[in-house]
């Protein structure tokens, strides 16, 4: 199997990169007056105590920027972790990331710790927390193994994600009638934040991980045609996989505690783009975020608008959507490689 051309053409490369950041930008400006309730554009900008403008800056807006990131940072992570274990059915929540987080959240609501101390709203807090406790020992697994290999990466994510799940089951269980509706509703996923401050506690996170992701994207390249090519033209396999590894699941992670668990994204989206532009991770990495941050976007208002006034939870319809695709991408697969 021949690696990915080293050479990629700088003129292709901000051609797409700017139109799928024009495509979120649109987006993030468009969607925002879609709804239930017609806004006025004009009403909202120039009397901002009207109700127009209560709607579409603390409703709307804050919504709709928190979609594009969590979608943007769900679209790398599958990107990344497609290509660290070379397995086209890779998702952000494939090595445990989201079971941990949705640990540490139901653990937090069991307790009752919905409040804020010290500006720190403990629930996200708490998400957060179980999350990187399972990036964490799901590394350390994989390092006292025989050998560090994206094989016992993704044995032991998948088992601790096991584990989590049926420590979450068994803390339903325990749990009154209250607390279980608030268990099942967090892990359905949704966007429904008002507050600004929610999208500055995620991008010191975001921006974090990117930093670690995207100065990988040539050896990514590299390491798609096998561990062994990818030693020989000095790319060190074992420091790119720990780096990217944890560079992902701080992207996951990150958004997971506030939007809840989120499914599909991340394969829906990268395997489409490597359709559309190829699978060169210079170009798809920073196309994955915008686009992702747009099919999001999309999904959610769709999510708020088709059955309102009733709102139907935004990781419902990805799922719904994403479960056909994941079946169509299996049987397309099969017998093929990765790449």
């Amino acid at each position: 199997m021949e690696g990915i051309k080293s050479r990629l053409n700088p003129s292709r490369f901000w051609i797409l990169v700017g139109a799928s950041f024009l495509l979120c930008l649109v987006c993030v400006l468009l969607f925002p007056l879609i709804g239930p309730y017609r806004l006025s554009l004009v009403e909202a900008l120039w009397q901002p105590d009207s109700l127009d403008a209560e709607i579409l800056f603390r409703a709307r807006l804050p919504r709709t920027l928190f979609a594009a990131l969590v979608g943007g940072a769900l679209a790398v992570s599958g990107v990344v972790f497609q290509a660290i274990l070379r397995n086209p059915l890779a998702s952000p929540f494939t090595l445990g990331v989201s079971g941990g987080g949705a640990l540490g959240a139901v653990v937090a609501i069991l307790f009752g710790w919905q409040a804020q101390v010290f500006g720190v709203a403990l629930l996200p807090a708490a998400s957060l927390t179980g999350a990187l406790a399972v990036v964490f020992l799901v590394y350390g697994l994989s390092r006292w193994a025989i050998s560090f290999t994206p094989v016992t990466l993704l044995l032991a994510g998948v088992v601790l994600n096991y584990i989590c799940a049926a420590l979450i089951l068994l803390i339903h269980y325990f749990a009154d009638f209250t607390q279980g509706f608030l268990m099942m509703r967090w892990m359905m996923g949704g966007l429904d934040i008002f507050e600004y401050g929610v999208l500055i506690s995620v991008l010191p996170f975001l921006a974090l991980g990117l930093l670690l992701v995207l100065p990988s994207a040539r050896s990514l390249n590299v390491l798609s045609a096998g561990e062994e090519w990818a030693e020989s033209r000095g790319v060190r396999v074992r420091r790119l996989i720990k780096i990217q590894y944890f560079g992902a699941s701080l992207l996951t992670g990150s958004v997971v505690a506030f939007s809840g668990p989120i499914g599909f994204v991340g394969l829906i989206v990268p395997h489409t783009l490597r359709l559309l532009i190829g699978p060169d991770h210079r170009l798809l990495l920073p196309v994955s975020f915008f686009a992702g941050g747009s099919f999001l976007i999309v999904c959610d208002t769709a999510a708020r608008t088709l059955l309102a006034p009733t709102e139907i939870p935004v990781g419902i319809l990805t799922a719904i959507l994403g479960g056909p695709f994941f079946l169509w991408l299996l049987l397309r697969r099969k017998g093929s490689g990765f790449f």
